[in-house]
């Protein structure tokens, strides 16, 4: 009888003797181990239970030297041939396993264990790492055998990012003993979350039907000729802040129903979810599944189980929706889609605008990228033909953009005011709330201040960890690294000298005070991580912003995009510097972006809204380009500079890091790395750049140096750095380093 053999990624096998293993399938497990399910293996000199995915089987080979397939994970497959294919192409595409890649479509927690999942209490315990994923992973190597169940925490969690501390428990089978030894470790932290088994979506009243304007119905008519072409398309959604996109979406859904087929649409961050689940319930009641980390494993399963069985015909969902298992795809939609959150740091260090590529390509559906602001790179395309453009010039309630109103902060200097709220500032702020109407504060700092230093010999707190200062938080009377997550406490006096501790910078904490001091007895809310997670959720500070008419809401980014309140008519960026001088080519374009989504949270209602910047140099041509919200004068003058640098899209750029705990061997390594590279460029043309150290050189005492490569990001130049790189992995000389490549850096 001829034996079968299965072809199978091993979980165990790390990037550099990452390939298909054969392995013998015994008679009992016969039909059972079938292309795209779980299986466990032996694998490595140890055997060491592994677990894998069945990507094929074949007829009979060299039958005595294969190891066998142990026990199948699966009643029926969790992949698909089509998904088997996606992670392929993401392995090659992203520099990664195949099991990374392919584990990143499964909900959070199937690679533990089977069966259905348990939902916990609406108040949960979560726990996440502190340290990054690196780090983990060298952390977790060392614990292997001293402390194997604190390897499967820091396992789980560097894949799942975040997790209730229940379900940590039961899929890793550990003790809550291995938990709090990693907490006290610094390696990971445990919070509180407000949870709910399901988005709330019962009790939604059905929708009037769309009415678009003249302008958005030559947008729709556009983009559904598109959609019914028959094949792949991509297309820019421009339009300006208020301007209904969102309105042209759920129209071109409608029609992809219409059609038979299914739709994803995707948000950039967790807060825009629960508002537009509600947009969208009104009109699709519950055929509608939402995907986001905040759901529990649980929570999360289902969903997923809802999608695969065809019970669901619209996703919404933030970066990893896009490996929602939908068919016959019609249409997918990334909205704000400049947003760097659509992009992986973790391996596979994926962007969810190429995944959607990808998958739109094998659907013949259309790409939608929709914003106020698109990016440099989808414009140039849009421009050079390969996305259709379609605009949106107008307000959708004809209400002209914010009036945009600067503030010399050097000048309020000078005038004895060293706050953080501008006398400018001040008077539209008392304005607002003597007419009842609310306002949005932006500072993208959280905690109360960023340096604590001695005013007399200017000694500053470094984290013990980390090459970053300390950042001070009122509450708690605490230091904190935002890096890796170490706290100590703020000593009373200098600890070199014993002089008096100044207080540098301005965070949302200092904000918040400064306000209460200014406006006694007015309702303030603080929307950053430290409420959300007291708080519990996003959804609960926005309703009560909402509903009991807060006058004012101040927060970090996630104040700044997707929220749609009439009542807001003052809108500002607290420090408009802040990002714009950040050292990288994309820093422009990042406080640009910010600036505008700011601006268009104010006057979307029926009164015209008014927005204030505060910066120390108010003649930036970046400054003065989104207080006008010129969007195109920006691009043309962006592109030009960028054409000087040969930097994305004018050419593709790629990066290659090590880290590791020696910072002279990581150099060394880094050094090497470079003239191996190199030694290929005039052949691939391929520059290499550097080595130069990382943003933060040190994190939880791993130096980090990187190269930048510019160059063709294609096939060959991929497979270049790919064998260069597990060449590096393999050689002994290096085996304490880690070595890995992005193929689209953010930083």
């Amino acid at each position: 009888m001829a034996a079968v053999i299965a072809k199978i990624a091993v979980s165990a096998a790390v990037y550099s003797i990452d390939r298909p293993y054969s392995y013998l399938v015994p008679q009992r497990l016969e039909g059972k181990a079938v292309p795209g399910v779980r299986v466990t293996v032996p694998f490595g000199k140890g055997n060491r239970r592994s677990e894998g995915i069945v990507l094929s089987l074949q007829g009979e080979s060299e039958r005595d030297k294969l190891k066998q397939v142990e026990e199948v994970l699966d009643p029926e497959p969790v992949f698909t041939p089509e998904q088997i294919r996606l992670a392929l192409w993401m392995r090659e595409r992203f520099f990664c396993t195949f099991y990374e890649a392919a584990r990143a479509m499964l909900p959070a927690g199937m690679w533990f264990t089977s069966g259905e999942r348990r939902v916990g209490d609406k108040q949960q315990k979560f726990a996440r790492l502190a340290i990054d994923s690196e780090d983990a992973a060298e952390l977790a190597r060392r614990k292997h055998l001293s402390a194997p169940r604190q390897e499967d925490i820091l396992n789980f969690l560097s894949a799942v990012g975040e997790a209730a501390v229940a379900d940590i428990l039961e899929f890793t089978h550990a003790a809550s003993t291995s938990l709090t030894a990693l907490e006290k470790q610094g390696a990971v932290e445990t919070f509180f979350r407000e949870v709910y088994r399901r988005p709330v979506r019962a009790g939604l009243e059905e929708a009037e039907p769309i009415t678009l304007t003249g302008e958005q119905t030559r947008a729709f008519e556009g983009l559904l000729k598109l959609m019914d072409a028959g094949k792949a398309a991509a297309a820019l959604l421009y339009g300006v802040t208020g301007s209904g996109k969102t309105s042209v979406y759920i129209r071109l859904v409608q029609e992809a129903l219409k059609r038979g087929k299914t739709a994803l649409i995707m948000v950039p961050e967790i807060a825009l979810t629960p508002q537009l689940v509600e947009i969208f319930s009104s009109h699709f009641g519950d055929g509608i599944a939402v995907l986001h980390s905040s759901l529990t494993l649980g929570e999360r399963y289902d969903e997923w189980k809802r999608i695969k069985r065809g019970q669901v015909n619209v996703v919404i969902g933030t970066r990893s929706a896009v490996f929602a298992p939908l068919e016959d795809l019609g249409l997918v939609v990334i909205d704000e889609e400049q947003e760097h959150t659509y992009k992986s740091e973790n391996s596979p260090r994926y962007h969810a605008r190429d995944v959607a590529k990808f998958r739109c390509v094998r659907d013949n559906a259309l790409l939608l990228l929709g914003s106020a602001t698109p990016s440099v790179e989808s414009m140039y395309a849009a421009k050079a033909g390969r996305y259709s453009l379609f605009t949106l010039e107008n307000r959708y309630n004809a209400q002209p953009l914010p009036r945009v109103l600067i503030a010399d902060m050097r000048q309020e200097l000078r005038n004895g005011n060293g706050g953080a709220v501008s006398s400018l500032l001040y008077e539209e702020l008392a304005r607002n709330i003597e007419n009842g109407e609310q306002s949005i504060l932006f500072l993208n700092r959280r905690g109360a201040s960023s340096l604590v230093m001695c005013g007399e010999c200017g000694y500053t707190f470094e984290c013990k960890n980390c090459s970053v200062s300390m950042t001070y938080h009122s509450v708690g009377q605490s230091l904190k690294c935002h890096y890796c997550g170490w706290s100590e406490p703020v000593p009373g006096q200098c600890p070199e000298c014993g002089g008096k501790l100044k207080f540098v910078g301005v965070g949302t904490q200092k904000l918040e005070e400064e306000l209460g001091e200014l406006f006694p007895g007015v309702g303030i809310i603080r929307m950053d991580t430290d409420t959300v997670m007291r708080a519990g959720s996003h959804q609960k500070l926005l309703s009560k912003f909402k509903n009991q008419h807060v006058p004012i809401l101040l927060g970090t980014q996630m104040v700044t995009k997707g929220l749609d309140f009439p009542d807001v008519t003052l809108a500002a960026v607290i420090s408009a510097d802040q990002s714009l001088y950040a050292g990288d080519f994309r820093a422009h374009e990042r406080t640009f972006s910010l600036i505008c989504q700011v601006v268009g949270r104010s006057g979307r209602g029926d009164k015209r809204g008014r927005a204030v910047l505060q910066t120390l140099t108010p003649e930036n041509f970046v400054l003065k380009l989104a207080a006008s919200q010129d969007y195109m004068g920006f691009y043309e003058q962006e592109i030009a500079v960028r054409a000087l640098q040969e930097v994305p899209p004018i050419r593709d750029q790629m990066t290659v890091t090590v880290t590791g705990l020696d910072e002279g061997m990581v150099l060394r390594g880094c050094v090497y790395l470079g003239r191996r590279l190199r030694s290929a460029a005039g052949k691939d043309r391929l520059t290499v750049l550097g080595p130069a150290p990382a943003g933060v050189t040190k994190v939880n005492n791993r130096f980090r140096y990187k190269l930048t490569l510019q160059l063709e990001n294609d096939r060959r130049t991929r497979d270049l750095v790919s064998g260069i790189l597990r060449e590096f992995s393999a050689d002994s000389e290096w085996r304490k380093l880690t070595a890995f490549a992005d193929a689209d850096p953010l930083d």
